[in-house]
C-alpha cells in the first residue's frame, strides 16, 4: 500500500508495516516478508529473550502462501501444547492487528484441536496445507504442518465427494468466472479458490493438478486481484465494469477487454484442470486399478473400441495402438472429438498432449473424415461443449480453424450474452441438434449455429462482416460452391426472423413478402427457422421466451405459405368476442389483453399506462378499427413475476378508456417517476416495409410506462397508430410503431420525432 492511499498511513501510526503496492510475485513475497518480520514482534519472548515454547504463531491462507495481495486478510492460528495463559497471549497478538485496521480471521487451538476441526470441516483440512511457522515454538509449527498433511492424504478420497458438493453450492452462487463480465476472482468457478482445491488434490497424490498451464493461470489470476486491490484502494475480488480500464493499464493490457479475455482463459484453464482432477479422484475412490494387459484387478476389460483408432481405458478414451505412428492421420485429432463427444467420455490428458504435438495440420479442403467428424463433434448434442473445452485446452481447435484465436473468449458485453463470443458458438452448434429433425439438411443447420456470429467483433454489421468468412471457412472444409453459398445465405439471415417477427407487424402484407424475397425457399427458410431458436437458446433466458417462440413460428408458417403458394396469407380476422356486445369490453387471457371501447384518440395509450400501472410489460400491441368500434390487443407478461389482480386490472382499463380522470392523472404520475436514464434515445424512420403505413423505431432505455409516454406524445402530435411491436433487449428496447398514413414531409416527421424523443428523454 502506498503512503497515503487507502489504510497505509494508519497502518505505519500503529507500527504495521508500510506494505507496497507492487503487482506480481516478488510484491507479494515483498508483503509477506514485512508482515512476518511484524508479527514476530507482536509475539512475546520467553524470559532469556528465546521464542516461547509449546505455542507457535502459524500463518495460513495467502499469508501462509506467500501471496499477499495489496489489501489482503491475515489467516492466524496460535498452536499451542495445553500451556497456561492462551487468552492474555491471544490478545497481545490479535489487537494490534485489528488496530492497524487488517482483516483477521483467528484461532487458538491445540495439535489435537485443529486436526479434530480439520477432520469435520473440509475447509478447514484445506487451510492447514498452508501452514506456515511465523513464531514461537517452531517444532510446534512442523507438528502441526505434518499431521495435518498425513491426515488429508489418509482421508482425501473421502473428504472429495463433500468438498465437491461445497464447491458445486459456491459455483451455482458466484457462477462461472470465465463467463461473467464482473466475476468473482476468487469465489468464482476457475478462480483463486479453485487453484486451492487443486493444490490440495495435488498434495494428496490423487493427480498432477498443478501442471505449467494452470500455475500459469494462478499468477495471472493474482496479479489481476492485485491490480484490482490497488486500482479501488481497498480489498475487493470482484471485478467489477468499471474498474478494468484501471486494471488494464496497471497490467499492461490494451484495454478492459483485453482483461477480460485473459481473465476468462485463465479460469477456463483452472475449471478444466479441476474436472480432470475429480475424475481422477472418482477414479481412485471407484476402485479401478489399470493393468498392463489392460484389466482391472477383478479382471474386467478396461480397452473397449469406440471408433476408428479409439478406445475406451479406465473411463477414458485413448489412442489404439494402431493409430500412433510416424504419419497419422491428419483427421485423427478431429475423430478422436467426435467420438468423445458422442459417447460423452472425456480424452484422456496424454491422449491430448499426443494429438497437439503430432497431428498434422489438415490440408485445404478437408478429406471426408475430418469433415464428417466436425459434422459428428457438433451434433453431439451435450457432449460437444465439454469435448470442444478440453480440445480448446491443448490447442487442436487452432489447428482445425485458423480464425479461432480470434473468437476465444471474446467478451459479449450485452447483459441478454451469457457467454463469451466462442463458448456461444459452440453452444449454438449443441442447441440446434433439438431441430435437426425438421430440416433437410441438418449438417448444413449445425455448421451455420457455429458459424453464425463468426464476424463479431470486426468492424460493420456482424452478420454481413461474418457471411464471408463463414462461406471461407465451409469452402475450406470442402463444402460444394452451392452449399457454401448456403452457408454464407444463413449467416447474413441469421437475424432476420427474430428481429422481423418482434418489430414488424406479421399481418401486413407487406412484411411477409419482404421475408419471402430476402430467403428465397423453404429450405432455407427451415434452416433460418432452426438457427434463430438455436441462436436464441444458447444466449440466453432473457433472448428467449414463448411469447417470441409463437411470433417466429407465426412468421415462418405465414412466409412458407407465400412460398409455397406464391400468395400471401390473408391477416387474421379481429376477435369476434370483440365486435359485438356493450362498450367497453374487456378480455383477459393469460397473456392476452384485449379491449374494445368507442373509437377515440389516445385509446392504445390509455390502455398502455393502464397495463403499466399494474405492472404488466407490454410486447406487442395492435390497433384496429371496426365501424365505431375501437378495439385493441396486446401480449404482455408481469415485469416482476407476479400477475396483477384480474379485477382490478379490468376495473381500471374500463374506467382508462372511457376517460376517467382518476386514472388519467395515476397514469401520469407514475410515468414521469419512471423516466429511463441511460444514452441518448434514437428515433428510426423505415419506409416501404407496410401496407398503409410507416415504421417509427425508437431505441431508448428501458422505463416502466414508456409505451404509454410515447403512445401520448404520437396521439398529441397528430399520428394514428395502428401497431406496436415492443422488443425489449436487456435494459434497452427497440419499439416499432406503424403511423398510418405517407409520412413523406421531412419537417411533419421531424415534428414527430421531436415529441417522442422529449416523452423519452430524462
Amino acid at each position: 500500500m502506498t503512503r497515503g492511499t487507502g489504510p497505509a498511513a494508519e497502518l505505519t501510526d500503529t507500527g504495521a508495516p508500510l506494505l507496497t503496492a507492487g503487482i506480481g510475485a516478488a510484491a507479494r513475497e515483498h508483503r509477506a516478508a514485512a508482515l512476518d518480520a511484524w508479527l514476530r514482534t507482536l509475539m512475546p519472548s520467553g524470559p532469556d529473550g528465546t521464542a516461547l515454547t509449546g505455542v507457535a504463531l502459524v500463518a495460513v491462507g495467502g499469508l501462509g502462501r506467500r501471496q499477499c495481495s495489496p489489501y489482503s486478510d491475515l489467516d492466524l492460528v496460535l498452536v499451542h501444547d495445553g500451556v497456561p495463559g492462551m487468552d492474555e497471549l491471544a490478545a497481545a497478538v490479535w489487537y494490534p492487528v485489528w488496530d492497524a485496521r487488517l482483516g483477521l480471521d483467528h484461532s487458538v487451538r491445540t495439535i489435537a484441536e485443529a486436526l479434530s476441526v480439520a477432520h469435520d470441516d473440509v475447509k478447514v483440512a484445506l487451510g492447514l496445507l498452508d501452514a506456515r511457522h511465523i513464531a514461537g515454538d517452531e517444532s510446534l509449527t512442523t507438528r502441526l504442518s505434518v499431521a495435518a498433511g498425513d491426515q488429508w492424504r489418509r482421508t482425501a478420497v473421502r473428504q472429495l465427494p463433500v468438498l465437491r458438493e461445497v464447491t458445486a453450492a459456491r459455483w451455482k452462487a458466484h457462477g462461472e468466472l470465465a463467463f461473467l463480465l464482473e466475476g468473482d476472482l476468487k469465489e468464482a468457478a476457475g478462480g483463486l479458490r479453485d487453484v486451492g482445491l487443486l493444490r490440495a488434490i495435488a498434495y494428496a497424490g490423487i493427480s498432477d493438478a498443478l501442471r505449467p498451464a494452470v500455475r500459469a493461470a494462478h499468477l495471472r489470476l493474482l496479479d489481476t486481484r492485485d491490480a484490482l486491490h490497488v486500482s479501488r484502494g481497498r480489498r475487493v475480488d470482484r471485478l467489477v465494469a468499471q474498474e478494468r480500464e484501471a486494471v488494464a493499464t496497471l497490467l499492461g493490457l490494451d484495454d478492459g477487454d483485453a482483461v477480460l479475455r485473459r481473465v476468462a482463459g485463465d479460469a477456463r484453464t483452472v475449471s478444466h484442470a479441476l474436472a480432470d482432477a475429480f475424475r481422477a479422484a472418482d477414479r481412485l475412490r471407484s476402485g479401478r486399478v489399470r493393468g498392463a494387459d489392460g484389466r482391472g484387478a477383478d479382471g474386467r476389460l478396461l480397452r473397449r473400441p469406440v471408433a476408428r483408432d479409439v478406445v475406451e481405458h479406465d473411463g477414458e478414451l485413448v489412442l489404439a495402438r494402431t493409430a500412433i505412428g510416424a504419419r497419422p492421420d491428419a483427421s485423427l485429432s478431429l475423430r478422436v472429438a467426435a467420438a468423445a463427444a458422442s459417447t460423452g467420455l472425456p480424452i484422456a490428458r496424454a491422449t491430448c498432449e499426443w494429438l497437439a504435438a503430432y497431428c498434422p495440420p489438415l490440408p485445404t479442403p478437408w478429406p471426408a473424415p475430418a469433415r464428417a467428424a466436425l459434422i459428428t463433434l457438433l451434433g453431439a448434442g451435450p457432449g460437444l461443449v465439454p469435448t470442444w473445452e478440453t480440445c480448446d485446452r491443448y490447442g487442436l481447435i487452432d489447428g482445425w480453424l485458423p480464425e479461432w484465436p480470434r473468437l476465444r473468449s471474446l467478451p459479449q458485453h450485452n447483459p441478454v450474452h451469457r457467454y463469451t463470443l466462442d463458448r456461444h458458438l459452440v453452444q449454438a452448434a449443441a442447441e440446434a441438434t433439438a431441430y435437426a429433425r425438421e430440416v433437410d439438411r441438418p449438417d448444413l443447420l449445425l455448421l451455420a449455429a457455429f458459424l453464425h456470429d463468426v464476424g463479431k467483433g470486426l468492424p460493420g454489421d456482424h452478420s454481413t462482416v461474418g457471411a464471408p468468412i463463414a462461406a471461407g471457412v465451409a469452402a475450406r472444409i470442402g463444402l460444394p460452391p452451392a452449399e457454401v453459398d448456403l452457408i454464407e445465405k444463413l449467416v447474413r439471415l441469421h437475424l432476420l426472423l427474430p428481429d422481423v417477427a418482434t418489430r414488424r407487424d406479421l399481418r401486413d402484407p407487406v412484411t411477409i413478402s419482404h421475408v419471402a424475397d430476402a430467403v428465397g425457399d423453404s429450405t432455407t427458410l427451415s434452416l433460418l427457422h432452426g438457427l434463430a431458436r438455436a441462436d436464441a437458446q444458447a444466449t440466453g433466458p432473457a433472448a428467449w421466451s414463448d411469447w417470441k417462440s409463437r411470433l417466429i413460428a407465426e412468421l415462418v408458417g405465414r412466409v412458407h405459405t407465400a412460398l409455397d403458394t406464391g400468395e400471401l396469407p390473408d391477416p387474421p380476422a379481429p376477435d369476434p368476442a370483440l365486435l359485438d356486445g356493450p362498450l367497453p369490453a374487456v378480455h383477459l387471457d393469460g397473456s392476452r389483453v384485449a379491449v374494445a371501447a368507442a373509437d377515440r384518440r389516445g385509446l392504445l395509450a390509455a390502455v398502455a399506462g393502464c397495463l403499466a400501472l399494474h405492472r404488466l410489460e407490454v410486447l406487442s400491441a395492435d390497433a384496429t378499427t371496426v365501424a365505431d368500434r375501437g378495439l385493441v390487443e396486446f401480449q404482455v407478461q408481469p415485469r416482476y413475476g407476479t400477475p396483477p389482480d384480474p379485477i382490478a386490472l379490468t376495473a381500471d382499463l374500463r374506467r382508462a378508456v372511457t376517460g376517467d380522470v382518476s386514472v388519467t392523472q395515476r397514469l401520469r404520475g407514475r410515468a414521469l417517476a419512471n423516466r429511463g436514464a441511460g444514452a441518448a434515445p434514437k428515433v428510426v424512420w423505415h419506409r416501404a416495409v407496410a401496407t398503409d403505413a410507416v415504421v417509427l423505431e425508437l431505441r431508448a432505455a428501458d422505463s416502466g410506462g414508456l409505451l404509454y409516454r410515447v403512445a401520448s406524445a404520437l396521439d398529441e402530435a397528430g399520428a394514428l397508430v395502428r401497431a406496436a411491436r415492443i422488443s425489449t433487449l436487456g435494459g434497452d428496447v427497440v419499439d416499432a410503431f406503424y403511423l398510418v398514413g405517407d409520412w413523406s414531409e421531412p419537417a411533419e416527421r421531424d415534428r414527430v420525432e421531436a415529441a417522442v424523443l422529449a416523452a423519452v428523454s430524462p
